[in-house]
């Protein structure tokens, strides 16, 4: 399977065998859209803007090859074990190992340790392919993405040569630990606590509802070293089998079952000092600068799976029938299959409008990531249980995976802040204006 190539000129020979085509220039050298409809970005490349039920409109020939790659990997080594990895509870390490053999564990990662270098854009493109496959699985891999870039984008020079080239590979798997027993949506009022003996730091507290806790390497802790309030919060890497770090049981979950969830526990964890991710005091900031890509990689997922039942429900009414004639013949789905649609374009519209935002740097990035993740999660998740519904009674069924992407994307209407939390920051970002 081909593979994607990194940005630089400089790739390898097995790397430039990988691609199915001839490997394109640098960013600088990104080929100009012909389309009439387009937008000019804040580096001056051409983008189109137009997005359509077609996942590849708007797309330059290059990210057509990033979806390619993503969409062929998910529909070969992720759908046909989605079940199975959600019935039997299995973390596929492997096939994770397997995605970022193609570029898939750091995206948007600095080049110069391993990452891919791509943007949030093409990121969002790629976690909406694999989100076919599974959303599960997806899900975990965005997760790790963040807390890759969350080291190369704050870590030292030291931090950033160590860990990046490991997690870009996924020889190590990375956690984010932010949510706690007591402080989910107000993360400012968290409880876990690091004060300072000689060359480490002791860590107390736990962190709740941990993605890969338990089987993976590496935890990003926001942890209190300060005084109250944001500001007294810092990130420390903590890794597995530190003296003082332990987890709780595995949870049973609605969905997300491809990847272990657990607490994690510091009980006078030792720390080493150079263990701190940026500054120390820098942590929420950094937590919230991770959340803001974090709300566009969830929605991509949303729009992964919405997009796949969509397709499923329109395959299931042309075959099924009653009443002598097949479902799609029928005004009733013919006119829920649009709003359905309708619903699944405004959705990829506002999560590709905000990744751009994220990518520019535009003033209203908080507030567009925020409206994306609010609409698409919410809009998205109609979609599939609406095409649950045209599936009838089938749709009920294990045997069919629309109810599984119902349950693997609920969740996404609560992780990354609340959908309520999403909404208390677009009324913030207008009325303190």
């Amino acid at each position: 399977m081909a593979a994607i190539m990194r940005r630089p000129l400089s790739l390898t020979q097995s790397l430039y065998r990988c691609l199915a085509s001839t490997p394109k220039p640098v960013l600088s050298h990104r080929p100009q859209s012909t389309l009439a409809d387009t937008d000019t970005d804040t580096a001056g490349f051409t983008v189109p803007v137009v997005t359509s039920l077609d996942i590849s409109a708007g797309l330059t020939e290059e990210q057509k090859e990033y979806q390619s790659l993503a969409k062929d990997f998910a529909m070969k080594e992720l759908f046909p074990n989605m079940s199975t990895w959600d019935q039997e509870e299995i973390f596929p390490v492997d096939v994770l190992r397997n995605a970022a053999a193609l570029g898939f564990g750091a995206l948007y990662t600095r080049m110069d340790y391993g990452g891919t270098g791509l943007t949030r854009l093409d990121a969002s493109i790629i976690f909406e392919a694999l989100s076919h496959g599974c959303v599960s699985t997806t899900a975990y891999l965005t997760i790790h993405n963040m807390v890759c870039w969350m080291i190369d984008r704050f870590g030292t020079e030291q931090q950033r040569e160590h860990w990046v080239p490991l997690m870009a590979n996924m020889d190590k798997l990375g956690s984010y630990c932010l949510t706690e027993p007591g402080a989910g949506s107000d993360a400012a009022s968290l409880g876990t606590v690091a004060r300072k003996e000689g060359g480490k730091w002791i860590v107390n507290g736990s962190k709740a509802f941990i993605s890969g806790g338990g089987d993976t390497d590496v935890y990003l802790v926001m942890a209190r070293t300060g005084g109250a309030g944001p500001k007294g919060i810092s990130c420390l890497l903590l890794e597995k089998g530190m003296k003082g770090l332990s987890f709780g049981k595995k949870e049973k979950k609605m969905g997300w079952n491809s990847q272990p969830t657990r607490a994690v526990i510091m009980e006078d964890c030792e720390v080493p000092v150079e263990n701190v991710i940026g500054v120390e005091g820098q942590g929420f900031n950094i937590a919230m600068a991770g959340l803001n890509g974090g709300r566009i990689n969830i929605a991509s997922t949303s729009l992964g799976a919405a997009q796949h039942s969509l397709e499923l429900a329109a395959d299931h009414l042309k075959v099924r029938k009653q009443f002598g004639r097949p479902l799609s013949e029928t005004q009733h789905n013919q006119f829920k299959l649009a709003k359905m649609a309708t619903k699944l374009v405004a959705s990829r519209s506002m999560v590709r409008n905000a990744a751009r935002a994220l990518d520019s740097g535009h003033p209203d990035t908080v507030q567009l990531c925020s409206m994306a993740k609010l609409f698409a999660t919410d809009n998205c998740f109609e979609v599939v249980n609406d095409s649950l519904q045209m599936h009838g009674g089938y749709g009920y069924l294990k045997d069919y995976p629309v109810e599984q992407f119902l349950r693997d994307i609920r969740v996404n209407q609560i992780l990354e802040g609340t959908n309520q939390v999403m909404q208390m920051l677009i009324a913030r970002s207008i009325l303190n204006k």
